[in-house]
């Protein structure tokens, strides 16, 4: 499948680094580096623009290794990039950790996954179909 990308980052266009990986990295294209303090959140840029075809998204989630050693993570995970978005990829990203994080320009700061989707038609009901689960909620499969 072939993509449209403008890419106007100082940095290599995402690729996938390994030929099983599911999500490419997507890198921090700032001027200079911040410093996101505990518990604060910001939108990082990174310079790239994308034309994708109806029926796919791009997902925008957190990279694992910088949310399990750092406490980094995106913080609409997994964000979704529409098809008919035509801006700038931005990454919200929020420090869960207790410790000051430096972003430096061209860190890998999350990842994107492309997805296929479909629209649905609402069709109103007064009642469910019948499941062994039924309303059964939170925990209720065990364990």
């Amino acid at each position: 499948m072939t993509i449209q990308i403008i890419n106007k980052s100082k940095h290599q266009t995402p690729s996938y680094e390994t030929i099983l990986s599911a999500g490419m990295d997507l890198r921090a294209n700032i001027s200079e580096s911040l410093i996101l303090k505990p518990l604060e959140r910001v939108i990082v840029k990174t310079g790239l623009f994308i034309a994708l075809p109806a029926g796919l998204e791009a997902q925008v989630r957190p990279r694992s290794g910088l949310a399990a050693k750092r406490g980094i993570t995106v913080l609409n995970s997994p964000g979704t990039v529409d098809a008919d978005y035509r801006g700038e990829i931005g990454i919200i990203l929020v420090n869960l950790s207790n410790e000051d994080f430096l972003i430096k320009d061209g860190e890998r700061i999350a990842q994107l996954i492309i997805a296929k989707h479909e629209q649905i038609t609402w069709k109103e009901v007064s009642i469910l179909d019948k499941t062994e689960r039924g309303e059964d909620g939170f925990g209720s499969t065990g364990v």
